[in-house]
């Protein structure tokens, strides 16, 4: 009699049996790479500070000076960061063909480094910054210098204007295109795998709903409950690193 398979040996059969699936990445897969996420009791980012006052829309508009006091001590942390070996098992489950795409909530662009190509960021990227007033995009490299040598917020080479991380802060709207294309994905999905995320923040929460809604399977990689739990075929809830590549090893 065979054995019964171990959670990682199902998930690998489930992307050998679909046809387009697709990978759901939140904070999670980023706590490796030495990435808080947002909030884990006593190491989350929001512990210590209220995000409303620093990441808003408006505490930028309000304060830019006060907002890269808090932003640029972040953005300079992540420049160095790697991607860990989760990441890159995503990277090679597209290599080989078993997904179609990879949707993400982080904006640290691991993912982009770990060679996921087709990837939908739909909070945006820390890659660049952006001036609002004439359009100018500047590589996190260059904003960097940029904070290195002011004191306040990093201003635009071409308009003077404080420039702004070319990512979704509180109290704006994710960007319509990046959102229409993950949920067309969701809805098209035979196969929705969640990595790291607690599914809680939406509107990106609900794109699993839409593949399960549509008749396809869900598997959960992440530690801690979500809202997904009874709908799920495979929870693996250890170690993300440690999950991914017990998978990995299955395929």
């Amino acid at each position: 009699m065979r054995a019964v398979s171990t959670g990682a040996e199902q998930v690998a059969s489930l992307l050998r049996e679909a046809e387009r699936a697709v990978i759901l990445t939140g904070a999670g897969i980023s706590v490796p790479s030495g990435i808080p996420d947002f909030r884990s009791p006593g190491t989350g980012l929001w512990e210590k500070v209220n995000p409303m006052e620093v990441a808003h829309i408006d505490a930028w508009r309000r304060d830019p000076d006060r907002f890269w006091s808090f932003y640029g001590e972040r953005f300079a942390s992540l420049t160095d960061k790697q991607p860990n070996e989760a990441h890159l098992a995503l990277a090679e489950f597209e290599r080989r063909g078993l997904v179609r795409a990879l949707i993400t909530q982080n904006i640290d662009r691991l993912h982009r480094l770990a060679g996921s190509e087709r990837l939908i960021e739909v909070h945006g990227s820390i890659e660049r910054s952006v001036c609002l007033e004439c359009g100018s995009k500047v590589s996190i490299d260059r904003v960097v210098e940029l904070l290195a040598t002011s004191e306040g917020a990093p201003l635009c080479e071409v308009c003077g204007a404080p420039l702004k991380p070319d990512v979704v802060l509180f109290g704006e709207l994710l960007p319509e295109q990046a959102l229409a294309e993950a949920q067309q994905l969701a809805m098209d999905a035979d196969l929705m795998i969640c990595v790291g995320s607690s599914l809680e923040v939406y509107p990106v929460a609900g794109l699993p709903a839409i593949t399960h809604g549509g008749g396809g399977r869900l598997v959960l990689i992440t530690q801690g409950p979500t809202p997904y739990d009874g709908d799920a075929e495979v929870k693996l809830d250890g170690d993300v690193v440690t999950e991914l590549r017990a998978v990995l090893a299955a395929l």
